[in-house]
């Protein structure tokens, strides 16, 4: 088997983090996630709505590019924030960058995060927030909506030809949907879910049906490669990711590439992969800053 890494984190400039400012000095949001923000920042320009309210854990990647790119592109932004115990602590470093780019941050406790996707709940928090629904943008957690998931179908068209199997890490199903379908016929996209649950396979097929009017059939997932859930990790997937980043010179984010990667190794032992056979992993972050 050959693997060949697809840098998204490079996608834009990389990120180089000030650790006195706690902030990037380049001019884009991080990873991939531009992909999936780039259709829905153009609707909502389109659309005269000027204020970005998303939402996310204390490390989600996805509120630290919305807050950028509002911060670039002139949107006011509100990330709901997961953990009402979070509010009155110091911020962690991503949630610092958040606030840094100009993004309010509001948190709510977990049984009412688990309720944002219902609109009766949606309009009590924004009148709660003091902000005009007429004015706001909602963006979904992860940001994966349809017009995410079209953002990302040239990752696949980028990737035709380069290899049988594209494995990519996934949190909400979206860059999945949209790479999935960018891919050549022959080719086959491989997610790795890193949330247990089981119900990736389901929001998935949702995404393409709201995206392409019906689902791809040129996509799997392996959800063995967890580690327990979302942030979740282990001694052995430090010791893998460590080792990894000896041997290639790469610095591995250990929330979903690491997982990916160790799967990808994992399947590979297993004889998943025909000799010659070409596996393209998708690199979709950098590792979080630290100070």
């Amino acid at each position: 088997m050959r693997l060949l890494l697809k840098r998204e984190d490079l996608i834009h400039a990389t990120l180089e983090w000030d650790s006195a400012a706690l902030g990037p000095v380049d001019l884009y949001p991080p990873g991939n996630k531009w992909r999936k923000l780039a259709p829905n920042l153009r609707a909502a320009a389109e659309s005269g709505r000027r204020t970005l309210v998303t939402f996310g854990g204390a490390y989600s990647n996805h509120l630290r590019a919305t807050a950028a790119a509002g911060r670039l592109l002139g949107f006011a932004s509100v990330g709901v924030v997961r953990g009402d115990e979070l509010a009155g602590r110091p911020l962690n470093p991503s949630l610092a960058r958040c606030a840094a780019d100009g993004m309010r941050l509001v948190f709510v406790d977990r049984a009412a995060y688990r309720r944002a996707a219902e609109p009766a709940h949606v309009a009590a928090l924004l009148a709660d927030a003091g902000l005009d629904p007429d004015s706001v943008y909602l963006l979904p957690e992860g940001g994966s909506n349809a017009l995410a998931v079209t953002g990302c179908v040239d990752l696949g068209r980028e990737l035709r030809g380069a290899a049988e199997t594209v494995a990519v890490p996934c949190g909400t199903g979206g860059t999945l949907a949209g790479l999935a379908a960018g891919l050549d016929a022959g080719q086959r996209a491989l997610g790795f879910p890193v949330l247990r649950g089981g119900f990736l396979d389901a929001a998935t097929r949702d995404l393409q049906r709201a995206a392409f009017a019906a689902p791809t059939a040129a996509w799997t997932l392996d959800d063995r490669f967890h580690f327990g859930g979302f942030a979740r990790t282990s001694a052995e997937l430090e010791s893998f990711a460590a080792d990894f980043e000896q041997r290639h010179g790469l610095a591995v984010e250990r929330l979903y590439v690491a997982k990916m990667l160790y799967g990808l190794t994992t399947l590979a032992a297993e004889g998943a992969f025909a000799p010659g056979t070409a596996v393209a992993a998708v690199i979709t972050g950098v590792p979080e800053p630290t100070a």
